[in-house]
């Protein structure tokens, strides 16, 4: 053999091993997520990080056979719909989105490309699916309600802590999709407890200090602040303000209390975004969406802020402690 013919043979088989790698990456499947949470924000990191270990335990290895690809629209609208837009575009497997206002955005951009929701209430109210049961449809996912009842647990808990409150506000942002429907829920459920509901729906962060002060020039005023992205990626300076402002609260998502919130009601998040990692496996396998029924959390947990309530001069009863998944001191 010519010494020419050795060295071009020589390149070939050392370009073999180059050639297999791209080829298996190429062959990765590929899957986008839209949190709504800032990269920085470790609610969101354990969000990812459960979603990554339930897709470990299914065979799928972020940078093996799999490659994941995170954005973070941190309660940001704008931002949300720009990467709605960029995921669809990228074309890939499957999407898993945290988000109400992602999933809407998705869809609208979409009716083909597998999508997995975690954290979206009232699907059907919404018009995006049907049956809940077989979607029939290009998405399904795990939902923490599938209505509004747990408005009335929120108000319940929150005179039970403070009896006093004749006025709750409710605090989230009016571009979310269930805005008017947990409205409505609240003032249903709102002469059963006694109190006057007060919309205080905001859209930048700007507004939210103006709108607790606002509310706080009556002293027997509370508020609940349900699940949404805008609110989550503002929980400190909400829980800030409402105990600068002696405003008892109740929030819908447990990791507020963690953060210094008086009250949490509601289904622990990070363990859905784990359940999601079983229908992200399905599809990848060749399961369409449309067959695989919604699933809603049955697992609430109860979280009590002792060390914010002395704070804001409230006695926790012994029955309400009793009653709760955990008790922060």
């Amino acid at each position: 053999m010519q010494r020419r013919d050795f060295i071009t043979l020589l390149g070939t088989a050392a370009a073999w091993p180059l050639t297999a790698r791209a080829q298996e990456r190429d062959a990765a499947k590929r899957i986008g997520v839209l949190i709504g949470l800032t990269e920085s924000d470790t609610e969101g990191q354990a969000r990812v990080a459960a979603l990554k270990r339930g897709l470990e335990k299914a065979g799928w290895i972020d940078g093996k056979n799999a490659r994941i690809e995170v954005l973070w629209a941190g309660g940001d609208t704008d931002l949300t719909r720009l990467y709605a837009a960029k995921l669809v575009a990228s074309s890939p497997d499957v999407v898993v989105v945290n988000t109400p206002v992602g999933m809407v955005e998705l869809q609208k951009e979409t009716k083909t490309l597998p999508i997995v929701f975690v954290q979206v209430s009232n699907v059907t109210q919404s018009g995006l699916i049907v049956n809940p049961a077989r979607p029939e449809a290009n998405l399904t996912g795990f939902t923490h309600l599938f209505d509004y009842g747990i408005t009335g647990k929120w108000l319940q808990l929150l005179k039970e802590i403070a009896p006093h409150l004749t006025r709750v506000g409710i605090l989230m942002s009016r571009n979310h999709p269930s805005w008017r429907g947990y409205v409505s829920a609240l003032n249903s459920a709102a002469p059963t407890t006694g109190v006057e509901i007060v919309e205080m729906g905001v859209e930048r962060a700007s507004d939210i200090e103006p709108s607790l002060i606002s509310l706080a020039q009556k002293p027997t005023s509370g508020i609940v602040v349900p699940p949404d992205s805008f609110t989550a990626s503002h929980r400190d300076e909400i829980i800030r303000l409402a105990e600068k402002l002696q405003i008892p609260a109740v929030y819908g998502v447990p990791y507020f209390a963690h953060s210094g919130g008086l009250i949490a009601y509601g289904a622990n998040l990070v363990e859905l975004l784990n359940k999601a990692a079983t229908y992200v496996d399905r599809i990848l396998r060749g399961e369409s969406p449309s067959i695989l029924p919604v699933q809603s959390s049955t697992s609430f947990n109860l979280i009590i802020n002792l060390k914010t309530a002395k704070a804001l001069g409230l006695t926790v009863s012994p029955t309400l402690l009793a009653t709760a998944n955990e008790v922060i001191e």
